[in-house]
């Protein structure tokens, strides 16, 4: 479990970006796979998920992940949903014991906490949510909730780096046209193709919607195997499925 000094400077807020270790599933999904989406075992990832709860200091809470599309759309928990978890991108809750999890495999997970407000949130930042304004969002619904931009720390988890991420010049085309800011994060590649920093484009939109507190904790999902899921390395090696790491925050009951 990996840990950002912004979200453990105060107490009353547990939180970790989890690696891939840890858990009891197997092969393509070894071992702490918490993506209910996966084709992995339902029995593996509800253990996987369990230990979760249990290392981060929750363990009779609840793991509060939601249907990640790559929208912009928050949900607010305040205890374990009452069917199937609600179709969003972004999570916020202000009640002690739930925990919040964002599931990635190569995209940007956020944490956010407003120690003084009690009020926490995360954010699955894939290139198209990050685009999209989620992160934006979900500050937008924890402000709603008595928080102050001003006071609000975010960490950018695990995700894949610049050097790993290979775009075409198209894409770089596309999304430039829609924030020119952004071509400070594009960088040249191989003819056709650019490099995209979508950590660093995450921490960016963070700190121009007004946060001072912002850090990416600097892993590359795409290069550490060993510790991570990644998306994009099981579709280069023509994998049937990926696990997914799990990302989570919680206030302290």
């Amino acid at each position: 479990m990996i840990q950002s000094e912004l979200l453990s400077s105060a107490p009353g807020v547990v939180h970790g970006f989890f690696t891939r270790q840890g858990g009891v599933s197997t092969g393509i999904y070894a071992s702490l796979n918490c993506g209910v989406g996966s084709d992995d075992s339902r029995d593996n990832v509800g253990d996987n998920r369990a230990r979760v709860l249990q290392q981060i200091g929750v363990p009779t809470g609840t793991l509060n992940t939601v249907h990640q599309v790559h929208g912009t759309t928050v949900a607010t928990a305040t205890g374990a949903w009452p069917t199937e978890p609600p179709v969003a991108d972004g999570v916020v809750s202000n009640t002690p014991g739930v925990v919040l999890g964002i599931l990635t495999a190569d995209c940007a997970p956020v944490l956010f906490a407003d120690f003084d407000a009690g009020v926490i949130g995360g954010a699955h930042c894939g290139w198209r949510g990050a685009l999209d304004g989620v992160a934006e969002q979900v500050l937008e619904h924890m402000v709603a909730m008595g928080a102050r931009t001003s006071r609000i720390a975010a960490a950018v988890g695990p995700a894949i780096a610049q050097a790993s991420y290979e775009v075409s010049t198209d894409f770089e085309v596309a999304f430039l046209a829609k924030d020119p800011r952004a071509t400070v994060f594009f960088a040249p590649g191989k003819s056709g193709h650019a490099q995209f920093d979508l950590p660093g484009y995450v921490v960016d939109r963070l700190r121009r919607a007004g946060l001072m507190s912002v850090a990416w904790t600097g892993h590359d999902t795409y290069v550490g195997e060993a510790d991570f899921f990644s998306y994009r390395r099981a579709t280069h090696r023509h994998e049937t499925d990926y696990g997914r790491q799990v990302s989570a925050i919680a206030l302290a009951t």
